[in-house]
Protein backbone atom coordinates (compact mmCIF):
# COMPACT_ATOMS: atom_id res chain seq x y z
CA UNK A 1 0.00 0.00 0.00
CA UNK A 2 1.62 3.20 -0.74
CA UNK A 3 1.70 5.87 1.68
CA UNK A 4 3.02 9.09 -0.72
CA UNK A 5 3.30 12.31 1.19
CA UNK A 6 3.82 14.33 -2.43
CA UNK A 7 -0.06 13.60 -2.76
CA UNK A 8 -2.74 15.91 -1.07
CA UNK A 9 -5.28 13.74 0.69
CA UNK A 10 -8.71 13.94 -0.27
CA UNK A 11 -10.91 16.41 0.91
CA UNK A 12 -13.58 15.07 2.97
CA UNK A 13 -17.03 16.69 4.02
CA UNK A 14 -18.03 17.26 6.99
CA UNK A 15 -21.94 16.09 8.26
CA UNK A 16 -22.75 18.92 10.13
CA UNK A 17 -27.01 17.85 10.26
CA UNK A 18 -26.96 17.10 13.66
CA UNK A 19 -24.30 19.25 14.63
CA UNK A 20 -26.11 21.76 16.65
CA UNK A 21 -28.28 19.18 18.41
CA UNK A 22 -25.33 18.05 20.25
CA UNK A 23 -23.95 21.21 21.66
CA UNK A 24 -23.79 22.31 25.30
CA UNK A 25 -27.16 23.37 26.29
CA UNK A 26 -27.19 26.15 28.61
CA UNK A 27 -29.46 25.93 31.53
CA UNK A 28 -31.08 29.80 32.87
CA UNK A 29 -31.21 30.38 36.48
CA UNK A 30 -31.97 34.24 37.53
CA UNK A 31 -30.94 35.26 40.58
CA UNK A 32 -33.00 36.75 43.55
CA UNK A 33 -32.40 40.46 42.19
CA UNK A 34 -33.09 39.03 38.80
CA UNK A 35 -29.46 38.80 37.38
CA UNK A 36 -29.61 36.31 34.37
CA UNK A 37 -27.56 33.52 34.83
CA UNK A 38 -26.23 30.94 32.23
CA UNK A 39 -24.81 27.44 33.27
CA UNK A 40 -22.91 25.04 30.71
CA UNK A 41 -21.82 22.15 32.85
CA UNK A 42 -19.65 20.38 31.05
CA UNK A 43 -15.79 19.13 30.92
CA UNK A 44 -13.70 16.40 32.62
CA UNK A 45 -11.63 19.12 34.95
CA UNK A 46 -13.34 21.03 38.42
CA UNK A 47 -12.76 24.30 36.97
CA UNK A 48 -15.04 26.70 35.80
CA UNK A 49 -14.78 30.46 34.20
CA UNK A 50 -17.53 32.68 35.51
CA UNK A 51 -17.86 36.08 33.61
CA UNK A 52 -19.61 39.04 34.14
CA UNK A 53 -20.95 41.15 31.06
CA UNK A 54 -22.00 44.73 31.28
CA UNK A 55 -22.89 46.96 28.55
CA UNK A 56 -19.86 49.47 29.54
CA UNK A 57 -17.72 49.41 26.60
CA UNK A 58 -16.37 52.73 24.79
CA UNK A 59 -19.56 53.30 22.95
CA UNK A 60 -20.91 54.28 26.79
CA UNK A 61 -18.30 56.73 27.42
CA UNK A 62 -18.42 60.38 27.89
CA UNK A 63 -14.56 60.86 27.19
CA UNK A 64 -12.13 58.98 25.93
CA UNK A 65 -10.12 56.60 27.69
CA UNK A 66 -13.20 56.09 30.62
CA UNK A 67 -14.61 52.99 29.87
CA UNK A 68 -11.26 51.01 29.25
CA UNK A 69 -9.97 52.77 32.06
CA UNK A 70 -12.40 51.96 34.43
CA UNK A 71 -12.06 48.27 33.26
CA UNK A 72 -8.55 47.59 33.80
CA UNK A 73 -8.33 49.37 37.31
CA UNK A 74 -11.49 47.59 39.02
CA UNK A 75 -8.65 45.28 40.33
CA UNK A 76 -6.60 47.83 41.38
CA UNK A 77 -7.81 48.94 44.81
CA UNK A 78 -11.39 48.48 47.21
CA UNK A 79 -12.25 50.11 50.10
CA UNK A 80 -11.07 47.36 51.69
CA UNK A 81 -8.10 45.56 49.99
CA UNK A 82 -5.34 47.14 48.05
CA UNK A 83 -4.17 45.60 44.65
CA UNK A 84 -1.28 43.59 46.31
CA UNK A 85 -4.06 42.06 48.47
CA UNK A 86 -6.31 41.20 46.17
CA UNK A 87 -3.78 39.45 43.71
CA UNK A 88 -2.36 37.92 46.96
CA UNK A 89 -6.08 36.00 47.60
CA UNK A 90 -6.55 35.46 43.88
CA UNK A 91 -2.68 33.29 43.31
CA UNK A 92 -3.14 31.65 46.99
CA UNK A 93 -6.21 29.75 45.13
CA UNK A 94 -4.62 29.49 41.91
CA UNK A 95 -7.15 31.96 40.68
CA UNK A 96 -6.52 33.69 37.52
CA UNK A 97 -8.65 37.48 36.64
CA UNK A 98 -8.88 38.82 33.21
CA UNK A 99 -10.88 42.16 32.43
CA UNK A 100 -11.42 42.66 28.87
CA UNK A 101 -13.30 45.62 26.54
CA UNK A 102 -14.78 45.89 23.41
CA UNK A 103 -16.59 48.89 21.47
CA UNK A 104 -20.16 47.71 23.05
CA UNK A 105 -19.34 45.68 26.71
CA UNK A 106 -17.05 45.29 29.48
CA UNK A 107 -16.40 41.35 30.80
CA UNK A 108 -14.96 40.09 33.91
CA UNK A 109 -13.49 36.38 33.80
CA UNK A 110 -13.11 34.36 36.76
CA UNK A 111 -10.91 31.46 36.56
CA UNK A 112 -10.96 29.11 39.36
CA UNK A 113 -11.19 25.40 40.90
CA UNK A 114 -14.70 24.54 41.47
CA UNK A 115 -13.50 23.82 45.27
CA UNK A 116 -12.11 27.72 45.54
CA UNK A 117 -14.86 28.98 44.57
CA UNK A 118 -16.60 30.08 48.18
CA UNK A 119 -13.35 32.14 48.56
CA UNK A 120 -12.65 33.45 45.35
CA UNK A 121 -15.92 35.00 44.48
CA UNK A 122 -15.69 37.01 47.41
CA UNK A 123 -12.64 38.94 45.89
CA UNK A 124 -14.74 39.52 42.31
CA UNK A 125 -17.84 40.92 44.67
CA UNK A 126 -15.35 43.00 46.12
CA UNK A 127 -14.12 44.31 43.00
CA UNK A 128 -17.03 44.93 40.87
CA UNK A 129 -19.22 46.66 43.96
CA UNK A 130 -16.49 48.23 45.78
CA UNK A 131 -13.63 49.48 43.32
CA UNK A 132 -12.04 52.62 44.20
CA UNK A 133 -9.69 53.30 41.89
CA UNK A 134 -6.55 54.37 43.84
CA UNK A 135 -5.55 57.99 42.69
CA UNK A 136 -1.49 56.26 42.57
CA UNK A 137 -2.93 53.40 40.83
CA UNK A 138 -4.51 55.53 38.57
CA UNK A 139 -1.91 57.88 37.52
CA UNK A 140 0.49 54.93 36.92
CA UNK A 141 -1.99 53.23 34.87
CA UNK A 142 -2.39 56.78 32.98
CA UNK A 143 1.13 57.54 32.30
CA UNK A 144 2.01 53.74 31.16
CA UNK A 145 -1.35 53.88 28.48
CA UNK A 146 -0.07 57.56 27.71
CA UNK A 147 3.68 55.77 27.00
CA UNK A 148 2.32 53.03 24.60
CA UNK A 149 0.24 55.38 22.75
CA UNK A 150 3.39 57.19 22.14
CA UNK A 151 5.29 54.30 21.02
CA UNK A 152 2.43 52.73 19.02
CA UNK A 153 1.14 56.15 16.97
CA UNK A 154 4.53 56.01 15.22
CA UNK A 155 3.42 52.73 14.15
CA UNK A 156 1.66 52.32 10.59
CA UNK A 157 -0.29 49.82 11.33
CA UNK A 158 -1.59 51.17 14.20
CA UNK A 159 -2.51 54.82 12.59
CA UNK A 160 -4.30 52.20 9.90
CA UNK A 161 -6.28 50.43 12.29
CA UNK A 162 -7.19 53.94 14.39
CA UNK A 163 -7.77 56.48 11.24
CA UNK A 164 -9.85 53.77 9.23
CA UNK A 165 -12.30 53.55 11.33
CA UNK A 166 -12.65 57.21 11.59
CA UNK A 167 -12.99 57.73 8.28
CA UNK A 168 -16.11 54.94 8.42
CA UNK A 169 -17.80 56.79 11.03
CA UNK A 170 -16.83 60.10 11.85
CA UNK A 171 -14.55 61.44 14.65
CA UNK A 172 -17.27 62.12 17.05
CA UNK A 173 -18.34 58.68 16.65
CA UNK A 174 -17.95 55.93 19.15
CA UNK A 175 -17.32 52.94 16.86
CA UNK A 176 -14.63 56.13 14.70
CA UNK A 177 -13.10 57.80 17.72
CA UNK A 178 -8.95 57.63 17.73
CA UNK A 179 -6.87 58.85 20.87
CA UNK A 180 -4.82 62.22 20.75
CA UNK A 181 -2.00 62.86 22.89
CA UNK A 182 -4.31 65.13 25.14
CA UNK A 183 -6.89 62.78 26.08
CA UNK A 184 -4.27 61.49 28.73
CA UNK A 185 -3.93 64.58 30.23
CA UNK A 186 -7.42 65.51 30.29
CA UNK A 187 -8.86 61.92 32.34
CA UNK A 188 -9.37 62.23 35.70
CA UNK A 189 -9.91 59.24 38.41
CA UNK A 190 -13.20 60.59 39.32
CA UNK A 191 -14.30 59.85 36.11
CA UNK A 192 -13.33 56.42 36.62
CA UNK A 193 -15.69 56.51 39.55
CA UNK A 194 -18.72 58.63 38.02
CA UNK A 195 -18.80 55.71 35.06
CA UNK A 196 -18.14 52.75 37.44
CA UNK A 197 -21.06 53.85 39.36
CA UNK A 198 -23.63 54.61 35.96
CA UNK A 199 -22.80 51.33 34.44
CA UNK A 200 -21.64 48.46 36.49
CA UNK A 201 -24.89 47.56 38.14
CA UNK A 202 -27.05 44.29 38.55
CA UNK A 203 -29.83 45.38 36.47
CA UNK A 204 -27.51 45.35 33.70
CA UNK A 205 -25.61 42.55 34.37
CA UNK A 206 -25.49 38.76 32.64
CA UNK A 207 -23.18 35.88 34.15
CA UNK A 208 -21.76 32.94 32.32
CA UNK A 209 -20.65 30.10 33.93
CA UNK A 210 -18.41 27.42 32.21
CA UNK A 211 -16.95 24.41 33.42
CA UNK A 212 -17.56 21.37 35.44
CA UNK A 213 -19.69 22.63 38.02
CA UNK A 214 -23.19 21.89 38.95
CA UNK A 215 -26.06 23.91 40.98
CA UNK A 216 -24.63 24.93 43.98
CA UNK A 217 -22.65 27.36 42.48
CA UNK A 218 -26.19 28.67 41.82
CA UNK A 219 -26.17 29.29 45.22
CA UNK A 220 -22.70 30.86 45.90
CA UNK A 221 -23.51 33.72 43.09
CA UNK A 222 -26.73 34.53 44.89
CA UNK A 223 -25.36 34.92 48.10
CA UNK A 224 -22.65 37.75 46.32
CA UNK A 225 -24.57 39.03 43.79
CA UNK A 226 -28.43 38.32 44.08
CA UNK A 227 -28.51 41.28 46.49
CA UNK A 228 -30.32 44.49 46.21
CA UNK A 229 -27.00 46.45 47.11
CA UNK A 230 -26.13 47.02 43.93
CA UNK A 231 -29.42 46.86 42.29
CA UNK A 232 -29.42 50.56 41.62
CA UNK A 233 -30.84 52.02 38.17
CA UNK A 234 -27.56 51.92 36.29
CA UNK A 235 -27.67 54.75 33.88
CA UNK A 236 -26.73 53.28 30.37
CA UNK A 237 -29.47 54.89 28.53
CA UNK A 238 -30.19 54.12 24.54
CA UNK A 239 -27.50 56.46 22.96
CA UNK A 240 -27.50 57.40 18.99
CA UNK A 241 -24.89 58.63 17.54
CA UNK A 242 -24.84 59.90 13.87
CA UNK A 243 -22.78 58.26 11.20
CA UNK A 244 -20.58 60.56 9.44
CA UNK A 245 -17.89 59.04 7.18
CA UNK A 246 -15.89 60.66 5.20
CA UNK A 247 -16.58 62.27 2.18
CA UNK A 248 -13.16 61.14 0.30
CA UNK A 249 -12.95 57.16 -0.33
CA UNK A 250 -8.96 57.49 -0.98
CA UNK A 251 -6.96 58.28 2.15
CA UNK A 252 -3.10 58.77 2.29
CA UNK A 253 -0.83 59.72 5.67
CA UNK A 254 2.57 59.96 4.65
CA UNK A 255 5.32 58.52 7.33
CA UNK A 256 8.95 59.00 5.02
CA UNK A 257 10.83 57.04 7.53
CA UNK A 258 8.56 53.80 7.07
CA UNK A 259 10.05 50.73 5.42
CA UNK A 260 6.55 49.15 5.02
CA UNK A 261 3.16 50.71 4.05
CA UNK A 262 0.16 49.79 5.89
CA UNK A 263 -2.96 48.93 3.78
CA UNK A 264 -6.81 49.10 4.91
CA UNK A 265 -9.48 48.56 1.99
CA UNK A 266 -13.05 48.57 3.51
CA UNK A 267 -16.35 49.99 4.61
CA UNK A 268 -18.97 49.90 7.06
CA UNK A 269 -21.10 46.41 6.78
CA UNK A 270 -23.40 44.59 9.30
CA UNK A 271 -23.73 42.20 12.01
CA UNK A 272 -25.31 38.76 12.82
CA UNK A 273 -28.80 39.80 12.39
CA UNK A 274 -28.45 40.38 8.90
CA UNK A 275 -29.66 38.05 6.17
CA UNK A 276 -26.66 38.68 4.27
CA UNK A 277 -24.10 38.20 7.22
CA UNK A 278 -23.14 34.78 6.64
CA UNK A 279 -23.27 35.01 2.92
CA UNK A 280 -20.33 37.64 3.48
CA UNK A 281 -18.66 35.33 5.80
CA UNK A 282 -18.28 33.05 2.85
CA UNK A 283 -17.03 35.37 0.65
CA UNK A 284 -14.44 37.04 3.24
CA UNK A 285 -13.08 33.92 3.86
CA UNK A 286 -12.62 33.04 0.18
CA UNK A 287 -11.04 36.50 -0.46
CA UNK A 288 -9.00 36.41 2.91
CA UNK A 289 -10.31 34.91 5.96
CA UNK A 290 -7.58 32.06 5.96
CA UNK A 291 -3.78 31.14 5.04
CA UNK A 292 -5.28 29.45 1.74
CA UNK A 293 -7.40 32.86 0.27
CA UNK A 294 -6.94 34.38 -2.99
CA UNK A 295 -5.53 37.55 -1.07
CA UNK A 296 -2.60 35.45 0.46
CA UNK A 297 -1.87 33.66 -2.61
CA UNK A 298 -1.59 36.03 -4.90
CA UNK A 299 -0.12 38.88 -2.25
CA UNK A 300 1.94 36.70 -0.28
CA UNK A 301 2.78 33.58 -2.40
CA UNK A 302 2.83 35.05 -5.94
CA UNK A 303 3.74 38.56 -5.60
CA UNK A 304 5.99 38.43 -2.28
CA UNK A 305 4.70 41.62 -0.96
CA UNK A 306 4.07 40.80 2.32
CA UNK A 307 4.68 38.30 4.99
CA UNK A 308 0.74 38.14 5.59
CA UNK A 309 -2.65 39.42 4.61
CA UNK A 310 -6.27 39.04 5.28
CA UNK A 311 -9.77 40.06 5.80
CA UNK A 312 -12.46 40.26 8.09
CA UNK A 313 -16.47 41.19 8.67
CA UNK A 314 -16.25 42.36 12.14
CA UNK A 315 -19.95 42.48 13.90
CA UNK A 316 -20.79 45.10 16.11
CA UNK A 317 -23.93 45.57 17.97
CA UNK A 318 -25.17 49.01 16.28
CA UNK A 319 -23.19 48.32 12.89
CA UNK A 320 -20.12 46.21 11.27
CA UNK A 321 -16.81 46.93 9.76
CA UNK A 322 -15.73 44.70 6.63
CA UNK A 323 -11.64 45.52 5.95
CA UNK A 324 -8.87 44.07 4.05
CA UNK A 325 -5.41 44.37 5.86
CA UNK A 326 -1.88 44.20 5.35
CA UNK A 327 1.71 45.77 5.69
CA UNK A 328 3.90 45.27 2.69
CA UNK A 329 7.13 46.88 1.42
CA UNK A 330 6.73 50.70 1.73
CA UNK A 331 8.05 50.41 -2.95
CA UNK A 332 5.02 48.10 -3.68
CA UNK A 333 2.22 49.74 -1.77
CA UNK A 334 0.72 50.80 -5.03
CA UNK A 335 1.42 47.51 -6.86
CA UNK A 336 -0.50 45.88 -3.81
CA UNK A 337 -3.29 47.57 -4.20
CA UNK A 338 -4.33 47.45 -7.58
CA UNK A 339 -3.93 43.65 -6.64
CA UNK A 340 -6.24 43.88 -4.17
CA UNK A 341 -8.74 45.04 -6.64
CA UNK A 342 -8.11 42.97 -9.11
CA UNK A 343 -9.15 40.02 -6.72
CA UNK A 344 -12.24 42.44 -6.11
CA UNK A 345 -12.96 42.11 -9.38
CA UNK A 346 -12.59 38.50 -9.87
CA UNK A 347 -14.92 37.63 -7.10
CA UNK A 348 -17.79 39.94 -8.71
CA UNK A 349 -17.01 38.89 -12.54
CA UNK A 350 -16.23 34.96 -11.93
CA UNK A 351 -18.03 32.31 -10.36
CA UNK A 352 -15.73 30.52 -7.61
CA UNK A 353 -14.72 26.82 -8.80
CA UNK A 354 -16.31 23.64 -7.38
CA UNK A 355 -13.09 22.75 -5.92
CA UNK A 356 -12.09 25.89 -4.25
CA UNK A 357 -15.83 26.27 -2.54
CA UNK A 358 -15.44 22.63 -1.58
CA UNK A 359 -12.20 23.64 0.06
CA UNK A 360 -14.10 26.86 1.90
CA UNK A 361 -16.94 25.21 2.98
CA UNK A 362 -15.28 22.47 4.89
CA UNK A 363 -12.20 24.72 6.56
CA UNK A 364 -15.25 27.01 7.94
CA UNK A 365 -17.15 24.04 8.88
CA UNK A 366 -14.08 22.47 10.72
CA UNK A 367 -13.42 26.52 12.38
CA UNK A 368 -16.76 26.14 13.88
CA UNK A 369 -16.26 22.78 15.30
CA UNK A 370 -13.24 23.94 16.92
CA UNK A 371 -15.28 26.45 18.03
CA UNK A 372 -17.73 24.92 20.08
CA UNK A 373 -14.85 22.15 21.58
CA UNK A 374 -15.49 22.24 25.36
CA UNK A 375 -17.37 24.47 27.73
CA UNK A 376 -15.52 27.68 27.30
CA UNK A 377 -15.77 27.70 23.64
CA UNK A 378 -19.40 27.17 24.17
CA UNK A 379 -19.55 29.69 26.58
CA UNK A 380 -18.15 32.42 23.67
CA UNK A 381 -21.03 30.99 20.99
CA UNK A 382 -23.37 31.30 23.77
CA UNK A 383 -21.90 34.86 24.64
CA UNK A 384 -22.44 35.54 20.61
CA UNK A 385 -26.09 34.67 20.70
CA UNK A 386 -26.78 36.86 23.87
CA UNK A 387 -25.13 39.74 22.85
CA UNK A 388 -27.41 40.01 19.05
CA UNK A 389 -30.26 38.48 20.63
CA UNK A 390 -30.18 35.34 18.76
CA UNK A 391 -30.71 31.48 19.81
CA UNK A 392 -29.20 28.27 19.07
CA UNK A 393 -31.18 28.16 15.70
CA UNK A 394 -28.79 30.92 14.38
CA UNK A 395 -25.90 28.40 14.31
CA UNK A 396 -28.07 25.56 11.95
CA UNK A 397 -28.76 28.08 10.18
CA UNK A 398 -24.99 29.70 9.88
CA UNK A 399 -24.05 25.48 9.05
CA UNK A 400 -26.63 25.24 6.47
CA UNK A 401 -25.93 28.62 4.79
CA UNK A 402 -22.21 27.32 4.53
CA UNK A 403 -23.54 24.10 2.74
CA UNK A 404 -26.03 25.42 0.50
CA UNK A 405 -24.52 28.62 -0.43
CA UNK A 406 -23.82 28.35 -4.48
CA UNK A 407 -20.67 30.13 -6.62
CA UNK A 408 -23.56 32.55 -8.62
CA UNK A 409 -24.99 33.62 -4.92
CA UNK A 410 -21.38 34.26 -3.96
CA UNK A 411 -20.46 36.40 -6.82
CA UNK A 412 -23.80 38.35 -6.53
CA UNK A 413 -22.57 39.02 -2.49
CA UNK A 414 -19.64 40.68 -4.16
CA UNK A 415 -21.08 42.39 -6.52
CA UNK A 416 -23.44 43.72 -4.13
CA UNK A 417 -21.33 44.88 -1.43
CA UNK A 418 -17.53 45.03 -2.56
CA UNK A 419 -17.72 47.16 -5.40
CA UNK A 420 -14.89 49.72 -5.69
CA UNK A 421 -16.95 53.01 -5.20
CA UNK A 422 -18.20 52.08 -2.17
CA UNK A 423 -15.12 50.81 -0.46
CA UNK A 424 -12.64 53.50 1.81
CA UNK A 425 -8.67 52.84 0.82
CA UNK A 426 -6.08 54.29 3.23
CA UNK A 427 -2.04 53.79 2.93
CA UNK A 428 0.44 54.73 5.84
CA UNK A 429 3.78 55.18 4.51
CA UNK A 430 5.12 55.62 1.35
CA UNK A 431 2.66 54.76 -1.81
Amino acid sequence: MSNSRTKQPEIQSLDTENLVDNLIQPVKYKLDNGIPVYLLNSGKIALSRIEFIFPAGTWFQDASLVARSTNSLLKEGTSGNSSEEISRKLDYYGAHLDNNISKDNAYIELYSLNKHLKNTLPVVEDIIKNAVFPQHEFEIFANKQKHNYLINSQKVSYLARTHFTEYLFGAEHPYGQRLNPEDFDRISREQLIAFHKAHYSADQCKIIVAGLVDEDVIGLLNDHFGKEDWSYKALNGAREYQVIPSPELRHFIPKEEALQSALRIGKRMFNRKHPDYIGMQVVNTILGGFFGSRLMKNIREDKGYTYGIGSALIPLHRSGVFFITSEVGAEVAGKAVEEIYKELKKLRDEAVNDEELHLVKNYMSGTFLRSIDGPIAAADRLKDILEYDLDYHYYAKFLKRIKTITAEEIRELANRYLTENTLHELIVGKK
